[in-house]
């Protein structure tokens, strides 16, 4: 999942990427589009939480096999 922020050179919402130590910028050009990253990250967020408790589930059903 890409972390936004503010770009230190140009001061826009920008996505982090960073590869081989070395971090780049990309800006998000469109509100919209930076709202939707939110949403996704929430969205990201409840599907692991979900998958993680399936999981603890699971461990506790083969534990009682």
């Amino acid at each position: 999942m890409s972390q936004v922020a503010i770009c230190p050179t140009c001061g826009s919402k920008s996505k982090i990427k960073e590869k081989e130590g070395v971090v780049t910028y990309q800006a998000v050009q469109d509100e919209e589009a930076f709202k939707k990253i939110g949403q996704m990250k929430k969205a990201m967020e409840k599907f692991k939480a979900k998958a993680n408790n399936l999981e603890k589930e699971l461990e506790a059903l083969k534990a009682k096999l």
